[in-house]
């Protein structure tokens, strides 16, 4: 049975004879009973309305209120074994992809398998390709949100987008990403913003209580402090990224040396040994910098040479300080 404010819109779309909102409609209710596995009724709903080709063309809509200009899509490469996780990171998110996959499972037993993720942590440690690593895993699309096409200048339009957005995502299964989450999910007790942050929020999460399980938000932050109490409990996992420790710097340049064939007569600790990094993100930079002048060598130079001067270079690599 489609969930009741999927009912209401398509009544209102019958009404109103809105066929775009009809169409959108239809398409949620159809990835919905696929995601249940309900195949047999998903494709004969999806034939039904085949036949009726007035229905399938939406009413057109202007180019900067297209979904394209809010989201940005991807289809996933990067793999969760592509990437150095701590154990419990790991398992939390083995266990949230086994509860997708067997969702019908969990329905027959009156449970919904669980979808909204909350990434924390400082640039550069793995977020955005987590969300990567979990939309690979469940076989679906990669939907990052576009912040200049979602936030508008004008009182309401940002809530209009993000209604717009959500419209969209719905019609299937799907990782919705959103980076920078404290963009939107700010803190609404904040005493220099105006009333329309308060209202953006209180929009946002109602959207995201509303979503199907069958659509995975994941929200990253450097700020979980900028990020308002009520967006905490919308979400059932609440996963750390801090910086890497040494063995997660080994562990990353072993697997690293695998991907790229990287040939050195340095061991991955004693890399980690003799240069300081601060993030996954400055490993892989680090990495192709010295893939980039292996190629460039052609054979010239050793590839432990090349090494040694990147491991140089990178020892006087000014970092911002922490505090």
């Amino acid at each position: 049975m489609a969930r009741s404010d999927l009912l209401l819109s398509l009544v209102k779309a019958g009404m109103q004879g809105d066929r775009s909102l009809f169409n959108r409609t239809v398409d949620a209710i159809i990835a919905e009973e696929r995601a249940k596995q309900h195949h047999i009724f998903a494709e004969q709903l999806e034939e039904s309305v085949r036949k009726n080709g007035k229905l399938l063309t939406p009413q057109p809509v202007a180019t900067n209120e297209s979904h394209q200009s809010l989201l940005h899509e991807v289809n996933p490469q990067r793999s969760l074994g592509d990437l150095v996780l701590s154990q419990v990171v790991r398992q939390a998110c083995q266990e949230l992809v086994e509860e997708q996959q067997r969702a019908d499972l969990l329905r027959s037993h009156s449970l919904e398998p669980r979808h909204r993720v909350l990434l924390i942590g400082p640039p550069g440690n793995g977020k955005t390709c987590l969300a990567e690593g979990l939309a690979q895993a469940l076989g679906v699309i990669l939907l990052t949100v576009r912040y200049e096409g979602v936030v508008g200048s004008f009182l309401g339009e940002t809530a209009s987008r993000l209604h717009k957005l959500f419209e969209h995502v719905v019609t299937r299964p799907c990782v919705l990403f959103f980076d920078e989450f404290d963009t939107l999910g700010k803190e609404r007790g904040d005493v220099h913003d105006t009333g329309e942050i308060k209202r953006v929020v209180s929009s946002l999460l109602l959207q995201i209580d509303r979503l199907p399980s069958y659509v995975v938000v994941v929200a990253a932050t450097n700020h979980q402090e900028l990020l308002d109490r009520a967006v905490w409990r919308r979400f059932q996992l609440r996963l750390a990224l801090p910086r890497p420790t040494p063995a997660h710097i080994v562990e990353w340049f072993r697997l690293a040396g695998e991907r790229w064939n990287l040939s050195t007569t340095l061991s991955p600790k004693a890399i980690a040994q003799r240069v300081q990094f601060e993030s996954f993100a400055e490993m892989e930079e680090f990495a192709l910098d010295v893939l980039r002048r292996t190629v460039l060598a052609q054979g010239q130079k050793e590839a432990a040479s090349i090494l040694m001067e990147k491991i140089e270079q990178w020892k006087t690599r000014a970092h911002k300080k922490v505090r």
